[in-house]
């Protein structure tokens, strides 16, 4: 799965633009979050995000990406991943829905997602977000530079196994980021340690674990796009961009760099939004 892969290294100024998407889709998402609640439509969710984008000066990237209809991905729960927005899809108390965001600022590219409650929750549902998001930052923590892109996905399984009986979608997950929203490497979030590339700075890596309540099995439907668990289980998806600097970890699409959960591994850019 290595062979004839092409990764795109960035030099600081390039991670400068690409911090200046992140935080675009940072406040998209911040937005999003604060207006998920019952009788919302995903709809609803998908024309709030593109007013933000495009008021803010930037394009969203996943607005006809091999024809896909929509600003953001909404998935709600059995969705695991590319649910197109409806307006027949209405959010209800209890339910929980992941969405995914992106954004283009001067050529470079933001990705991120977050999965939010609807309402109040099983607290089982709450319990597999925060597991999919400690996962997602061991994952990011294991991206420093020197070592191999399967210690990402190896970190992630072993938050994920440690946190419960959860299943791991297979085939699906992170990917290199930059002048396009998907580059080399692809990263799954599970595998050995110690294979793959070496990360070296210059790298920027979408890092985003999907996990389900069930089994791993999934299932695309008929519009081509929405993945969905095969055995109906709920599911988590989160992600966040990050670049691989010469001192440190950047979160880009993290309002505070990712200094808050990377301590010493975060990057000296990595300062909180003032």
């Amino acid at each position: 799965m290595f062979a004839k892969q092409r990764i795109q290294l960035k030099t600081p100024e390039q991670f400068a633009l690409m911090r200046e998407a992140g935080l675009l889709v940072a406040d998209t998402l911040a937005k999003l979050r604060a207006a998920v609640a019952p009788g919302v439509s995903t709809k609803d969710l998908d024309e709030l995000a593109e007013s933000n984008i495009r008021a803010a000066g930037g394009t969203p990237n996943f607005k006809g990406y091999y024809g896909y209809p929509a600003t953001i991905c909404a998935s709600v729960n059995d969705q695991v991943v590319h649910a197109i927005p409806s307006a027949d899809q209405v959010l209800a108390e209890g339910d929980i829905i992941s969405i995914d965001c992106g954004a283009i600022i001067e050529g470079w590219h933001g990705d991120s997602a977050i999965t939010v409650p609807v309402g109040e929750v099983d607290p089982a549902l709450t319990r597999m977000i925060d597991v999919a998001e400690d996962a997602m930052w061991a994952g990011i923590a294991a991206a420093g530079t020197g070592r191999r892109l399967t210690d990402i996905s190896y970190a992630i399984e072993q938050v994920v196994r440690a946190g419960g009986q959860y299943g791991i979608v297979e085939g699906y997950g992170g990917h290199g980021i930059g002048t396009e929203m998907h580059q080399d490497p692809h990263i799954l979030n599970y595998g050995r340690p110690g294979k793959g590339p070496k990360l070296v700075t210059g790298m920027a890596l979408a890092i985003e674990p999907m996990i389900t309540m069930g089994r791993a099995d999934v299932v695309e439907l008929d519009d081509q796009w929405t993945v969905v668990t095969a055995d109906h289980s709920l599911a988590a998806h989160v992600e966040h961009s990050v670049a691989l600097c010469s001192d440190g970890l950047w979160v880009l699409t993290a309002p505070d760099g990712g200094r808050s959960r990377l301590g010493d591994l975060a990057s000296a850019l990595a300062t909180p939004a003032l």
